[in-house]
């Protein structure tokens, strides 16, 4: 295992020299580098004033090669390629239910319907203590996350600590084939013929799952379809097509690869699901790869009114395969272009700034191109929305109450004194049940640091740096003493943000994933531009400016 780890770091050191490399000397640069990589690890490991790992070294030495190249050229261990296959697939053997971490606290934040957590008795809100009678509290949460999976058959035993509960709970699961599911949510908007479908993963086949929900808003009267790809980091390129296809005819160019090795152009396979249904496509920062590629394909065809943030940026792609030992490697192979030509990479990893870091594509250098009715987009900065809406950032303590678990802990509490709650698009806490919580908070040791605060920070550090603190410090202290006020009065000035976020966490104990998803849309912003826009054929056709 040693030797391999070492030759994999040689070869990939010697590849990347060589790129730059007449073709002549290539072999002469190739064993020259392998030599010199060889020795050096012989030495090290014979005089190195430490015992040294020569496992940890090579890996660290792979590591640094790849991550030298892009983010996204990565060599994935035996013990990491399951976690791998399951990001590809949306598939594993497990119980049904995810964790988080909370402080020392590993606790179960969801539990997925219809599979061994749910139907066994498992809560969201357990605190999981022993996996298979190992302590979590001794292990590492990749550790723990790796004894939940196994062998589908195969039995774990599960303990938990549950609020309300003096004893500790002891539960056994047989493990089963988990799907992911890729599309959490679809359905109608309310007193609208507009169906609105989440798609979270372009994991394989989630095509074939985003058809179903589409069709079944369909048949329940669905004119016009929001398509909801915010936060989707991507996946399978086909299934991006795929998708594409849905709305395109056949024939038409989705999507063209290049690179050294790969030429390509992907085209439309099979005859559209609906060629002229109105669609608006939700996009943000968070949306990148494939969901690039769906929402650049159908604004360059004027086929979709694309709302929200600028997308993330990422048109690079990457070939998987297997390796030494078990292992696995992900290479990027090419960069993708959309059918007007533009490549939406936002970061330029191949000309690197003289220190090593990697800087954006300069405005100066983007290049315009033209959709199919005319309009104006540019390559080298992710896709730019048509309608373009900037999430607000949500306040510091709503941040704070959210990471810290407060928020978590108390829709643990309060589902365990409330048997039900209304539906998730009617379900809202009164007035005095957020008093309620604000109370429960008495006490509490929350930390959160707001932007003013942050910026008062670098204020008084400069003005220490060029002396003019003695000044002003006076007023400085003026002004933190307001700040500290203006904090007791946070739970009253931000109380649509926390009582929204308390009011998601609890729904999801209630109507799980599917549910969390149904409250997070009826007050969506992007979503209420998208029914607007729909709502209003002139100016969606103005917009995409068809006839």
């Amino acid at each position: 295992m040693k030797k391999k780890l070492v030759i994999l770091s040689i070869a990939v050191l010697g590849l990347t020299l060589l790129s730059f490399t007449p073709p002549a000397d290539r072999f002469f640069e190739l064993a020259k580098n392998l030599e010199i990589f060889g020795s050096l690890f012989r030495e090290v490991n014979s005089l190195y004033v430490d015992d040294v790992n020569p496992n940890v070294m090579a890996r660290n030495g792979i590591d640094a090669m790849l991550n030298s190249l892009d983010p996204y050229t990565n060599y994935i261990p035996e013990d990491e390629v399951e976690d791998y296959r399951t990001l590809n697939t949306g598939q594993y053997g497990g119980i049904g239910a995810s964790t988080i971490n909370i402080g020392n606290r590993t606790v179960v934040n969801m539990i997925f319907e219809n599979y061994p957590a749910y139907r066994n008795g498992l809560k969201i809100g357990d605190e999981i203590m022993k996996l298979n009678g190992v302590e979590l509290s001794k292990i590492t949460a990749e550790e723990s996350s790796r004894l939940m999976k196994g062998q589908i058959g195969s039995l774990v035993k599960v303990s938990v600590k549950r609020f309300g509960q003096d004893k500790q709970i002891d539960l056994e699961f047989k493990r089963e084939k988990i799907k992911i599911n890729s599309v959490p949510y679809f359905g109608m908007v309310p007193s609208q013929d507009i169906g609105l479908v989440q798609l979270t993963e372009f994991t394989s086949d989630c095509s074939k799952e985003l058809k179903k929900g589409i069709q079944a808003l369909k048949e329940q009267g669905a004119k016009k379809i929001i398509l909801d790809i915010r936060g989707n980091p991507g996946g399978h390129l086909n299934e991006a097509v795929d998708i594409c296809n849905f709305f395109i005819p056949k024939g038409k160019l989705v999507v063209a690869t290049k690179g050294k090795s790969e030429l390509r152009d992907y085209e439309t396979q099979g005859n559209p699901l609906d060629e002229n249904i109105p669609l608006v496509i939700l996009i943000n920062r968070g949306s990148a790869s494939a969901s690039e590629i769906v929402a650049g394909t159908m604004q360059d065809y004027d086929r979709a009114v694309v709302v929200g943030e600028k997308s993330y940026g990422k048109g690079l792609v990457q070939m998987g395969k297997p390796f030494s030992y078990n292992s696995y490697i992900k290479i990027t192979t090419a960069k993708y272009y959309t059918p007007s030509g533009r490549c939406i990479q936002v970061l330029d990893y191949t000309h690197r700034r003289a220190d090593g870091s990697v800087g954006t594509v300069p405005d100066s250098l983007k290049k315009e191109f033209k959709t199919s009715a005319g309009r104006v987009v540019y390559d080298g900065g992710g896709v730019e929305p048509d309608v373009v809406l900037n999430s607000d950032e949500p306040a510091g303590i709503a941040v704070a109450l959210a990471r810290q678990g407060f928020i978590f802990d108390y829709a643990t509490i309060y589902a365990s004194t409330h048997a039900s709650i209304a539906t998730p698009k009617s379900f809202a806490l009164t007035a005095a049940e957020y008093d309620e919580f604000v109370n429960w908070m008495k006490g509490k040791k929350m930390e959160y640091t707001t932007s003013l605060e942050t910026g008062l920070k670098e204020l008084e550090d400069e003005a220490a740096h060029e002396k003019y603190l003695p000044l002003i410090k006076q007023q400085v202290a003026l002004v933190k003493q307001k700040i500290a006020e203006i904090h007791q009065s946070d739970f009253t000035l931000f109380k649509e943000q926390i009582k929204s976020l308390l009011e998601h966490e609890i729904v999801s104990r209630y109507y799980f994933e599917k549910g969390a998803a149904e409250f997070s849309l009826n007050n969506d912003r992007e979503v209420k531009k998208a029914v607007e826009i729909l709502n209003d054929p002139v100016t969606y056709k103005k917009i995409l400016r068809v006839q």
